[in-house]
């Protein structure tokens, strides 16, 4: 059973030649049933913001703390 979230960056984010900013909303379905997005090294929201903004997550050392997220169903 997966889960649906969005995820809202917290804050403007500057590191390594990227930029994070909080209009850079996406929405994540996970593999399985977790209480959070980010359980498994946040696989799923490093692939969306690749897709959606051509943005590197693990370039930028972006972590959990750098994100709001609520579920949608």
């Amino acid at each position: 059973m997966s889960k649906l979230f969005q995820i809202i960056p917290k804050r403007i984010k500057r590191a390594n030649g990227t930029v994070l900013t909080p209009e850079m909303v996406v929405t994540v379905t996970t593999q399985q049933h977790t209480p959070t997005p980010f359980y498994n090294g946040a696989k799923e929201v490093q692939e969306a913001y690749m897709r959606m903004y051509n943005y590197d997550y693990k370039k930028a050392c972006c972590s959990a703390v750098d994100f709001d997220f609520k579920r949608l169903d």
